[in-house]
């Protein structure tokens, strides 16, 4: 039931996110689009709420407990970094609105790359508490290997992410030709 709540959540968190930006930009409606998007946050409370009742209803924690878990910690670091940036492309499109700027070249992308890597780390922090917490919640009753292996698989994450903003920052991306950085 979990793996499917997360892949609800994420279907629904697209479909929100469709119905708000064309709420917006396309039947000029921006303050109901902007209630739309504001349910986005809603989902991720549901999944939290349904992952926490199922190990309190006895459910033995498995890999479906920590999927949820970083599921929500992407949310947190990266869900309103998505629907900003997908509404400054909306607006561009559809609203005739500023285009909006680039990741960059050079520094100003190696710095876009370590500003990513920090909102990985914040998923990551958010992921690892609530596994912690569920690790803390089930006790020495329940086999925990499988969220402890989530663990490690968040920090996995924020290890390789900050490989890619080293190679960003040691191997900055070079401007196309005729193109100012």
């Amino acid at each position: 039931m979990i793996v499917t709540l997360i892949i609800a959540c994420e279907v629904g968190f697209w479909v929100l996110l469709a119905a708000g930006l064309a709420l917006r930009y396309l039947a000029k409606m921006p303050r109901l689009g902007a209630a739309v998007l504001l349910c986005e946050p809603v989902m991720e409370l549901v999944l939290l709420v349904v992952t926490t009742l199922d190990l309190k209803n006895g459910a033995s924690p498995d890999w479906k407990h920590g999927l949820a878990a970083l599921y929500i910690g992407y949310t947190v670091a990266y869900g309103h970094y998505t629907i900003k940036w997908l509404d400054g492309h909306a607006a561009y499109r559809l609203a005739g609105g500023p285009k909006p700027p680039g990741a960059g070249y050079g520094k100003a992308r190696a710095a876009h790359e370590w500003r990513l890597w920090i909102r990985t780390v914040i998923g990551a922090a958010v992921a690892l508490c609530l596994l912690q917490a569920a690790i803390w919640y089930v006790g020495g009753a329940g086999d925990v290997s499988s969220l402890q292996a989530w663990q490690y698989g968040a920090l996995r994450a924020v290890g390789i992410h900050a490989l890619v903003a080293v190679a960003y920052t040691v191997w900055p991306k070079k401007a196309p030709a005729g193109q100012v950085s």
